[in-house]
């Protein structure tokens, strides 16, 4: 049987609070009709597709950008909306990258939550960024692994905001026993992500780029002018940048492709609690994440709901078989919550690569692709678009430091890449167990 991630992500989207809470243009972007051109093509209208638009458009570039749906539908319009500065596996970058090219990639991850920051600014955009986030230790052999990530930051990666919180400073933040220590990065935060990315969309049409909606990319004719077809029209370019991220659709080549598996998470968002219930229950209203491998991660709302996500899993069960084991996890971190009723409930996809560092790179000088952002996209997707248009500029530095990185393919091909990547998470839910 095959798997459509489309229909699938479709479910997941269904009872989204991000939706219910945002408001769309009243009128889909147009479908691109017959044949035009552009010097870049930017095929996915998320974050990392937006942030390559407005970074043309500055360098005086015409753009043009292809959804197969619409801008925010996929992983862009779903996430947890934490804004994180650093990576997944910020060891797998230090080992393959040396000491110089891993603080090189932290200045950049850094850059990209100022961006996030600045853009909001520039552009007038109302997503309800809060600054504050807490990384937390769930188990006393977890306390020693989040303090030496943190030392790591701060001595070789040249992070020097972070604050180690012991039990009573991380219970102040957050009003749960089950954490035992925290660390505190003020500078990172935690927005409304689908409210974010329409805004970057609006911004790049006032920028002068064309946005295209429906207009799935089915084929790119790679050469000296590439062509970039959709079912009624193709768009002949300079440059291509794919930023399709979990659904590539088949326009990457497969081994680029195979790099990437889709993995499903959830989030589930409580009725309203009100400020005072809120604010006792995590009075920084920063948010927070766990460090285990399969992680919990949570925020309050600007209406004062709590939004708590995770449950990843590789299967993409709906979220309503879903709800009752989130609620579980809620309440075992939030006792307090027992009785709290749930108003949403909704996942998406995230691409996550092998080694869970990003995957920038190219097919061909002319034609880009970046995707594996791992659970840190809502910023690095940012920097990511910078990083690619300077190349296409020619300034090639930073999307070289990152071409760097080595990846290796899912295995199994299209067919088994799912049932084997289950196999795996089976193997660390079960490790998570002692």
């Amino acid at each position: 049987m095959t798997f459509d991630l489309d229909a699938q992500a479709d479910v997941l989207a269904r009872d989204s609070y991000y939706e219910a809470t945002a408001t769309r243009p009243a009128d889909d972007d147009p479908v691109l009709e017959g044949a035009i051109d552009a010097d870049v093509c930017v095929i996915g209208a998320g974050f990392a597709g937006l942030s390559v638009a407005l970074e043309c458009r500055a360098r005086g570039l015409s753009v043009v950008v292809l959804d197969a749906h619409r801008p925010g539908w996929g992983a862009s319009g779903r996430n947890g909306g934490q804004t994180l500065v650093g990576f997944a596996k910020d060891e797998v970058l230090e080992k393959q990258l040396g000491d110089a090219g891993i603080r090189a990639a932290w200045a950049l991850s850094i850059e990209g939550v100022a961006l996030v920051r600045e853009r909001i600014a520039r552009h007038g955009i109302d997503c309800d960024f809060t600054p504050g986030y807490v990384t937390v230790a769930t188990k006393p052999k977890r306390v020693p692994d989040l303090r030496a990530w943190m030392d790591a930051a701060r001595t070789r990666w040249g992070y020097d905001k972070l604050e180690w919180l012991d039990t009573d400073a991380t219970r102040a933040r957050v009003n749960s026993q089950s954490y035992l220590a925290g660390v505190h990065d003020p500078f990172s935060g935690h927005l409304h992500p689908l409210k974010y990315c329409l805004g970057l969309a609006d911004a790049a049409r006032k920028e002068g780029a064309r946005l295209f909606a429906h207009s799935r990319a089915l084929d790119v004719v790679r050469g000296a002018r590439p062509v970039v077809k959709t079912a009624r029209g193709e768009v002949r370019c300079r440059f291509v940048v794919s930023c399709c991220n979990a659904a590539p659709g088949g326009v990457l080549p497969a081994p680029i492709a195979a790099r990437i598996a889709p993995i499903a998470s959830y989030i589930i968002a409580t009725e309203p609690l009100g400020r005072a219930r809120a604010q006792a229950l995590m009075p920084s209203r920063a948010a927070i994440c766990d460090n285990n491998f399969f992680l919990d991660y949570f925020r309050l709302s600007a209406d004062d709901r709590l939004l708590f996500g995770g449950r990843a899993d590789s299967t993409g069960a709906a979220p309503a078989q879903l709800t009752e084991a989130m609620k579980r996890r809620m309440t075992g971190v939030f006792p307090q919550l027992e009785g709290v009723g749930v108003d949403y409930a909704w996942g998406g996809f995230v691409d996550v690569t092998r080694n869970r560092a990003p995957d920038f790179g190219a097919v061909d000088p002319n034609y880009y692709y970046m995707q594996g952002f791992s659970g840190h996209g809502v910023a690095l997707t940012g920097i990511a678009g910078r990083v690619v248009t300077q190349a296409i500029a020619g300034e090639r530095a930073a999307f070289d430091l990152f071409s760097r990185v080595r990846h290796a393919r899912f295995p199994g091909g299209p067919a088994w890449r799912r049932p084997a990547l289950e196999i795996g998470m089976m193997y660390h839910r079960v490790r998570e167990m002692f």
